[in-house]
C-alpha cells in the first residue's frame, strides 16, 4: 500500500514492544511445552471470514457510504445541535482491513479534524501496531459525530444514534470490527453487548457475519492500566482465524 511506505516501522516496532510489556507480555514463552528442535510446519493461510452482508437499510437513511456520510454530518441527527464542530469517520471503507467504532469524539479531535487524535489515539495506534496494523489501514468511526457537553451520550438521544452507527456498520461491511467501550458495543450488539471479548457469534446471529471484538476504550486503559492485559487478549481474538 502506498501509505505504508511512509510509515516509520522502527518507531512502530518499538511502540509495539512497549504495548506488549504494559499488557504483561514480558517473555517469549508459550503456555504449553514444545520441542524446540522440531521445525514448525507452515500452516496454510486461513481465509478471512466472509464480508458481512449489508444490513437492511433503515427508513430515511441513505444506503451508500458517501450519501450516508453527507447525511450524518448534516443537521438531521440529534447530535447536530450539540456543537458546530463535527468529526467525520476517517479511512477508506473499500480497502480498510479493520473498522474501529468508538463512542464520542475526544476533546482534541475537532481541532485535529479526525477521531482519536489525543492520548487515547496514541494508545490506539500502539494497540493496532501490536497486531500488525497501522491507522492508515483502518476505518475509524464514532457513534456521535459531535461531542456532548458532558462527554457522554445523552440517554434521550442514544437509541437513534446507535441505530445510525449500526446502519454505518452495515454499509461498510467490515471483515473485522473493533468496538471500543460499552457505548460502541451496545450500538452494534444491542442488549447482547458485553464489556469485552469475541462477539462474532452474536453478529452472525444478527446478520452481520464479521470478526468482531469488544474491548476497553483507550481512555479506560489510560485510567486503569491493569486492564491492558485483558485488552491484549481481546486484540489477539481479533486476529485469530476461524478453524472452520
Amino acid at each position: 500500500m502506498g501509505a505504508d511506505q511512509h510509515l516509520d516501522w522502527r518507531n512502530i516496532a518499538a511502540s509495539t514492544l512497549d504495548w506488549w510489556l504494559e499488557a504483561g507480555v514480558d517473555t517469549l514463552v508459550e503456555e504449553r511445552p514444545r520441542d524446540w528442535l522440531v521445525p514448525d510446519a507452515l500452516p496454510a493461510p486461513a481465509p478471512l471470514p466472509p464480508a458481512a452482508p449489508a444490513a437492511a437499510p433503515n427508513p430515511g437513511y441513505p444506503v451508500t457510504y458517501e450519501e450516508f456520510l453527507a447525511y450524518r454530518m448534516g443537521d438531521q441527527a440529534p447530535d447536530a445541535k450539540w456543537a458546530l464542530a463535527r468529526v467525520a469517520p476517517s479511512g477508506d471503507p473499500a480497502t480498510a482491513a479493520l473498522m474501529v467504532l468508538t463512542d464520542v469524539p475526544e476533546e482534541a479531535d475537532a481541532a485535529a479534524g479526525h477521531l482519536l487524535a489525543g492520548p487515547e489515539g496514541r494508545l490506539l495506534d500502539r494497540m493496532l501496531a501490536a497486531i500488525g496494523l497501522a491507522r492508515e489501514q483502518t476505518l475509524i468511526a464514532s457513534v456521535c459525530v459531535a461531542r456532548p457537553l458532558a462527554g457522554r451520550v445523552p440517554r434521550a438521544s442514544a437509541t437513534e444514534l446507535e441505530a445510525m452507527a449500526r446502519h454505518l456498520v452495515g454499509i461498510v461491511r467490515p471483515r473485522r470490527l473493533l468496538l471500543l467501550g460499552q457505548i460502541a458495543s451496545r450500538a452494534v450488539l444491542g442488549s447482547k453487548a458485553g464489556a469485552h471479548g469475541d462477539c462474532s457469534d452474536v453478529l452472525s446471529d444478527d446478520n452481520l457475519a464479521c470478526k468482531a471484538v469488544a474491548t476497553y476504550h483507550p481512555r479506560v486503559l489510560l485510567e486503569r492500566p491493569m486492564c491492558k492485559a485483558e485488552a491484549w487478549r481481546d486484540l489477539q481474538l481479533l486476529i485469530e482465524e476461524n478453524d472452520a
